[in-house]
């Protein structure tokens, strides 16, 4: 597989080393002369000093029939330019782009990268594990704009006592289990009736969170 990896600090420079073990053709654009140096010297000669953003850089490395473009810089919206030339120069089947900012996920997933990286949710993600009266809990965002989500049902929850089909959810949103009290998952049914404490799983839209959020834990 022939690899273009657009950033070469360490997330880049660490992403190059693995993927050259693993036998794969690998190009790193580097813009910064002393960093495309020290590349060249551990890693050899697989590394193009340039602005990956450019079109004539990615053509010079032969973007054209790489499998695989990564965006990894420390900047988003180089990142974004990158996998869109890519994409929409060369044909590229197929970008990832590394983000700073979690706000920036679902503009990226709008203007067709196929997949985002971000350190920052990832970290929240399991920071919010660890705080149980935080209802909603990201689990996997998917390129296709769905995310899996966890909810927990609190005491008292309009929704505590109605069964699963008579949830009014968003049009977007897809029950995909339910796990009660004790930690037994079940599987979704619409006659299952729902207990506050119980936490459900879904998959949904990113702009959806809210909606969805507001229908299974507003109380009174």
């Amino acid at each position: 597989m022939y690899i273009v990896i657009i950033g070469g600090g360490q997330v880049g420079f660490y992403l190059a080393k693995e993927l050259v073990e693993s036998n794969h053709e690998v190009l790193v654009i580097e813009e910064n002369s002393a960093r495309s140096a020290e590349i060249a010297e551990t890693l050899g000669e697989i590394v193009m000093r340039g602005d990956g953003c450019e079109a004539a850089i990615q053509e010079q490395v032969g973007t054209g029939r790489a499998d695989l473009l990564l965006a990894v810089t420390g900047a988003d919206q180089d990142n974004l330019v990158a996998c869109q030339v890519a994409k929409h120069v060369f044909n590229v089947p197929r970008t990832v782009a590394r983000i700073n900012n979690p706000k920036n996920e679902a503009i990226f997933r709008k203007l067709g990268i196929d997949f985002t990286v971000s350190a920052t949710s990832a970290i929240l993600s399991q920071i919010e594990q660890e705080l149980p009266s935080h209802p909603l809990i990201p689990l996997l965002t998917l390129s296709s704009g769905f995310q899996i989500v966890e909810i927990k049902i609190p005491e008292g929850a309009r929704v505590a006592g109605m069964k699963l089909g008579e949830l009014s959810l968003p049009a977007d949103s897809i029950v995909w289990g339910v796990v009660d009290a004790s930690g037994t998952p079940r599987a979704p049914d619409d006659a299952l009736e729902l207990q506050g404490g119980e936490d459900i799983v879904v998959a949904t839209l990113v702009e959806s969170e809210e909606a969805l959020r507001a229908a299974l834990t507003e109380t009174g």
